[in-house]
């Protein structure tokens, strides 16, 4: 299947290397789908409706037709069979986020999202079930705030199938920086969204140059079945 930003002639992809598919070994990523910025009711949207701006229809009106339904199915396929899911969320622990790096309290500010908050918690449609991971972190990528790595590792988890958004920032932050620590890392590319459609496929164009691998929701399913 032919999935979006993937160039099969590109010469990078000869220098990439690869490891069979092992879903003992997998573990499927959730990136921050919270109120504050993954559903147009949260605090980005009402935002945008205020202003009456439409800068962020392609962004919800792809969350909920692509990413919501196929994270849902890739939640489902890991919980029937006993697979690791790991949420991830973005925000400040502290309401006046005074723990938020400098670069990102302004964003948590006007978002309200901070711990306790409505905006700050994941999406109803994609709750976390009893004992699956939720890890906030305050920075952009996973692993300069939080202690995903040493989670991942210690559960064995070694093949990360990464959905979520923003594709371009936290998605691709969270990917790369797994990448540099050794991790197979695959985009599941109609699972994740972000705010401009150009920004979207230029993260999958580019990330597929040595960082990882990037599919569809439906070869995802398939390899994984088959990877038992």
């Amino acid at each position: 299947m032919s999935t979006p930003g993937i160039d099969e002639s590109d010469y990078i992809r000869a220098f990439m290397s690869e490891r069979p598919v092992d879903f003992a070994e997998a573990a499927l990523i959730v990136v921050d789908m919270q109120y504050a910025t993954g559903h147009r009711d949260g605090a980005l949207g009402r935002r945008m409706a205020a202003e009456g701006s439409n800068v962020a229809g392609y962004r919800f009106d792809r969350i909920e037709t692509k990413v919501v339904p196929n994270i849902k199915r890739l939640l489902a396929d890991f919980r029937a069979r006993g697979g690791a899911v790991v949420y991830l969320t973005v925000g400040a622990r502290n309401r006046d986020c005074s723990d938020a790096p400098p670069h990102m309290k302004k964003l948590f500010v006007s978002l309200d999202n901070f711990e306790g908050s409505r905006d700050h918690e994941i999406i109803d449609e994609l709750k976390p079930e009893p004992g699956e991971a939720v890890i906030n972190k305050t920075s952009i990528g996973a692993f300069a705030s939080t202690g995903i790595d040493h989670l991942l590792r210690s559960l064995g988890k070694s093949q990360l199938y990464i959905s979520g958004v923003s594709t371009n920032m936290c998605v691709d932050t969270t990917a790369r920086e797994a990448a540099d620590r050794g991790y197979k890392v695959t985009l599941i590319e109609d699972a994740c969204a972000t705010t401009h459609e150009d920004l979207h496929n230029a993260t999958i164009t580019n990330f597929q140059r040595l960082f990882g691998r990037v599919i569809s929701t439906d070869d995802a399913l398939t390899e994984l079945q088959s990877g038992a």
